[in-house]
């Protein structure tokens, strides 16, 4: 079943699945389009606060291609190709730091694709130029780097932490071979605790660690090992995420093989899904090891580090992507390359990154214009999805109007018993978060719902 399919009512959608789309970011990159003229960014981002910006470094390459994975990345790159890319990310910096102007970078992330395939060489020479070009303090901005076990070395994790990186973020998954087997994705738990004990040596803040729930064979009993696994090595987060099959992936090109002829909407009906017992399994137990909620997906332990450094609002604040697939935010527009999963597609966008000029560096040719309708939808979205939630009073100072007024669908959410109110603050509450994937994909717009559906791409 499609989006498109779905009943208007969120009581009518909540008896489906509770799983319809991963709600990350407003609006999904399946309705970017080119655009009809190319936007300089010198003016875009002069229109744009830039005393708080996110910085993020698109690194799209792996070991390898795990069965459910959708994004825009490629397994076993040719090492040529690999140091090209880091030299054009380099140079698309120079360009950036001549357009954004006087500017304040409160995030900087690296993720993927898998950053820690890179060789320490290149991670320090991107690091650098992130530090030189860009000017972003790494020792006083939260700094994140996505890895994966097997490309965890103390040599690039040495060049990380010196440069100020302070979170890393691990895919393991989980920690039952036959899972990872059911996902396409091999490997040790000897490799796992290798490297979880390499991040611990090289002396991180923060470790995240990622599972998932709703694989095959997957009990509730066996994700509950998982996790006692994880907290064996006392993550100060640990993320939860549910496992969508999605048409273009490892995983989905194998049911459809098998005979699967729909998707609802990207997530294979088998007559059965599991994912909420599990997630409420799952939530409860780190509830009762002392993690905190702040997502549905995310968990923070009482002994994470405070944030430091400027505060950045997502809802607010704009995004500064670089590399091949890395998305832009500004209020009024996002942008990025084009976007694929498959193999040839992805390599053919990275090849075009690969011959892009200054110029072209300076312009926007690929996203999505969004007008005061669709900036009100994407901060009640954004806000409303994790902790701690929408604040009222701030919604009414940045549009000067009402939330409620403007997005009348969130009185069904208080009529559903989804939504608390406190001191001014809309939050979801536990029966909300076990139905963020539902929620989420419920307050799309029409215009970018039908857009989503043109485009071609899985949610």
């Amino acid at each position: 079943m499609k989006q498109s399919d779905l009943p208007d009512t969120l009581a009518q959608r909540m008896r489906h699945t509770p799983y319809q789309a991963y709600s990350y970011s407003y609006p999904h990159k399946a309705a970017y389009r080119p655009l009809a003229q190319p936007e300089g960014l010198a003016q875009l981002w002069a229109e744009q606060d830039r005393s708080a910006l996110f910085a993020y470094i698109h690194i799209p390459f792996c070991a390898m291609r795990c069965g459910f994975c959708n994004l825009f990345a490629m397994a076993k790159p040719k090492p040529d190709m690999v140091d090209r890319y880091v030299e054009q990310v380099i140079r698309q910096m120079r360009v950036l730091d001549g357009v954004l102007g006087e500017r304040q970078f409160a995030r900087f992330a690296i993720g993927g694709g898998t950053p820690t395939y890179l060789s320490p060489g290149q991670l320090e020479r991107l690091l650098n130029a992130a530090q030189d070009i860009l000017h972003i303090d790494l020792h006083a901005t939260p700094a994140g780097i996505e890895a994966s076990p097997e490309t965890v070395t103390p040599e690039k994790l040495a060049v990380c932490r010196a440069a100020g990186i302070d979170r890393v973020s691990l895919g393991i998954q989980s920690f039952a071979a036959n899972e990872m087997r059911s996902l396409a994705r091999p490997q040790q738990n000897h490799v796992v605790h290798e490297a979880i004990g390499h991040i611990r040596a090289a002396g991180f803040p923060t470790l995240n660690l990622d599972l998932i729930y709703g694989i095959a064979g997957q009990t509730v009993e066996s994700l509950l090992a998982s996790i006692e696994s994880a907290l064996a090595f006392a993550p100060e987060e640990l993320y939860l995420y549910p496992l969508y099959v999605r048409q273009y992936t490892g995983l989905g090109k194998v049911a459809a093989r098998n005979g699967a002829v729909s998707f609802d909407p990207i997530v294979l009906d088998h007559g059965g899904d599991s994912r909420l017992q599990l997630y409420q399994a799952a939530r409860d137990h780190l509830r009762a090891r002392g993690y905190v909620q702040v997502s549905m997906r995310m968990f923070r332990a009482p002994h994470a580090p405070e944030q430091n450094g400027p505060s950045y609002c997502c809802q607010d604040d704009g995004m500064v992507g670089l590399g091949a697939g890395a998305r832009a935010y500004t209020r009024r527009l996002h942008y990025s390359s084009d976007y694929a999963v498959e193999r040839a597609g992805t390599i053919d966008i990275i090849n075009d990154f690969l011959s892009l000029d200054e110029a072209r560096f300076a312009q926007a040719e690929h996203g999505i214009a969004l007008g005061p309708h669709e900036q009100r939808r994407r901060y009640v979205i954004q806000s409303l999805l994790t902790d701690p939630g929408l604040d009222t009073a701030a919604y009414i100072a940045r549009f000067g109007t009402d939330c409620m007024q403007d997005l009348p669908q969130l009185l069904e959410l208080g009529a559903l018993d989804l939504l608390q109110e406190r001191d001014g603050v809309l939050r979801l509450n536990d029966r909300g978060y076990s139905y963020a994937d539902t929620i989420g994909p419920w307050l799309v717009s029409e215009e970018v719902r039908t857009l989503m559906a043109d485009g071609g791409q899985a949610c």
